[in-house]
């Protein structure tokens, strides 16, 4: 088997080492050729540390590296070209004092090959970055590229922290505007990361530059679309098929489920998470790989802090076109930031209204972002962690009270200030909850007229829930049978349970229940 090439993130050391790689090259050619200054956005983990080392070794001119790549055909003359790298996402910033010192430590290697270490008289990056750029311009006779990896990363380390976060948006305003004033140096620029902050200098005073996040001819610029999976990697499919035991089919439908769907553009074609593809394909296992990597702890208390309803997360969010790339650091609408950290993607476009409709892009984004939200609107001891896997249990050997009483354990954990005695934070709950069934089990929650709650679908039995506020669990019931809720499931010979439940909105919490063909429990 191939190696997959797991955090290596250099294009040479992956063509000199043998890993495997899906060839980007053709979208690499029209981008260095078609414009002269870009800036794309993708969530973490997705390729764009790859694309900016790939995009260095052609404009130094590494012909041999692209033997056989789809750039082969393309470009005849190979010329090299100053390249300034410059990679923020190795640095960790607390402050400015470390935003300059991660500059510096970038612009170093650059001053030492242009022999220019021990003439700069001005050290601050600003001044250095400037006459960096000039120096190559001028020794080497060839304009210079500049490429720069995670431009946001300082940013994006110190938004709970907004006094910082103010102090090195300005120092970034200043080091970024130099590309402005250098414009007849430059043959080349391109700015990575994830987030498009707004009132920044590079995204307002440099208005030549062109945003491809959302371009359909760069949709699949970074990640792997289906094509790619199947054209790439079908031997390594073929041995997770094996050691799962599961066709070949089935392996490609359940990489579909977990890793595809993100779409940065409408009407596009979805593509895989390739951090998720490469782990699960070595590691022949499935598991959510890109988010264990780093849970959204930040984003969740963006959404309580602006009284964002997780509830929307049931159905498509909408947002308008303006606003979907327009992040507002302290602003009160998270949506942008969810969206483009890759938690939220493009599931649809309005075009008569201009709105984007926004939904999670997968199972591994939905069930472990889910995951993260749920504690946050309950109570999780200090160690401890929610686990949906008790209520599975219950629900294998059909142990409805069990079920109903470690929900009730979990309504006693919210603390009074969580607990706005609204219908909505009940249902809140019982969505995320029923959700993060839905790993394991089929599991839908329903709010409309005529469909119970939520149901609960295994092997052996259905479940048919509905849950009353302001009513009784015999209410509940009766519900249940008067709108035929369980009818849909009566033909398929398994067991169905009906059950009714009530809240006291005093305790504020599931008072009661009943099942039927069970008896009633207090």
């Amino acid at each position: 088997m191939r190696r997959m090439p797991i955090g290596i993130q250099t294009f040479e050391d992956i063509i000199t080492g043998g890993f495997a790689y899906v060839d980007k090259t053709a979208w690499i050619y029209e981008l260095a050729n078609e414009g002269k200054y870009f800036f794309l956005g993708r969530p973490r983990r997705f390729g764009k540390s790859l694309l900016v080392s790939t995009l260095r070794a052609y404009f130094e001119g590494k012909k041999e590296l692209f033997e056989g790549l789809a750039i082969e055909k393309s470009e005849k003359e190979w010329e090299p070209y100053p390249v300034l790298h410059i990679d923020l996402n190795v640095e960790a910033y607390a402050n400015v004092d470390d935003l300059e010192s991660g500059l510096n430590t970038n612009l170093e290697q650059y001053e030492q090959i242009w022999d220019l270490d021990d003439k700069i008289t001005d050290k601050t990056p600003t001044a250095r970055f400037h006459k960096l750029i000039r120096t190559a311009y001028e020794k080497s006779g060839q304009k210079v590229v500049v490429l720069i990896d995670e431009y946001d990363r300082p940013l994006t380390q110190t938004m709970e922290q907004n006094k910082t976060n103010d102090e090195i948006r300005e120092a970034l305003k200043g080091f970024y505007g130099v590309l402005k004033g250098a414009d007849r140096w430059l043959r080349f620029v391109l700015l990575t990361g994830v987030t498009k902050f707004s009132k920044i200098n590079v995204f307002s005073d440099l208005n030549m530059l062109r945003d491809i996040s959302m371009e359909a001819a760069y949709n699949d610029i970074c990640g792997i679309s289906a094509k790619e999976l199947e054209d790439n990697f079908k031997p390594e499919l073929e041995a997770l098929a094996e050691r799962n035991s599961m066709t070949y089919d089935e392996v490609v439908a359940e990489m579909k489920k977990r890793y595809d769907g993100y779409h940065f553009c409408e009407d596009s074609e979805g593509v895989f998470n390739p951090f998720s593809v490469l782990n699960t394909l070595t590691k022949r296992k499935f598991f959510y790989y890109w988010f264990e990597t780093g849970t959204p702890t930040f984003l969740i208390e963006q959404l309580k802090q602006g009284n964002f309803d997780p509830l929307r997360f049931a159905d498509d969010i909408t947002i308008s076109t303006r606003s979907i790339n327009d992040y507002r650091a302290g602003g009160d609408n998270p949506v942008p930031l969810l969206y483009q950290s890759g938690y939220l993607t493009i599931a649809g476009y309005d075009k008569e209204l201009d709105e984007y409709i926004l939904a999670f892009p997968n199972e591994e984004v939905r069930y472990g972002f889910l995951n993260e939200l749920l504690p946050a609107y309950t109570y999780t001891p200090p160690g401890g962690a929610f686990s949906v896997n008790e209520f599975i249990k219950d629900v294998r050997v059909g142990n409805a009270d069990g079920f109903l009483t470690r929900m009730r354990s979990l309504f006693a954990t919210i603390p009074y200030e969580l607990n706005d005695q609204t219908e909505r934070h009940y249902q809140l709950v019982f969505y995320l909850v029923f959700t993060l069934l839905g790993q394991f089990t089929r599991a839908e929650v329903h709010g409309a007229i005529g469909r119970a709650d939520a149901i609960v679908e295994t092997k052996d039995a259905v479940y048919v829930f509905e849950f009353k506020l302001n009513g009784t669990a015999e209410e509940a019931l009766k519900q249940i049978d008067e709108k035929d809720y369980a009818l849909p499931y009566e033909a398929g010979g398994r067991k169905i349970v009906k059950i009714g439940a009530e809240f006291d909105k005093d305790t504020r919490n599931i008072s009661r229940w009943l099942t039927e063909p069970k008896q009633d429990y207090r």
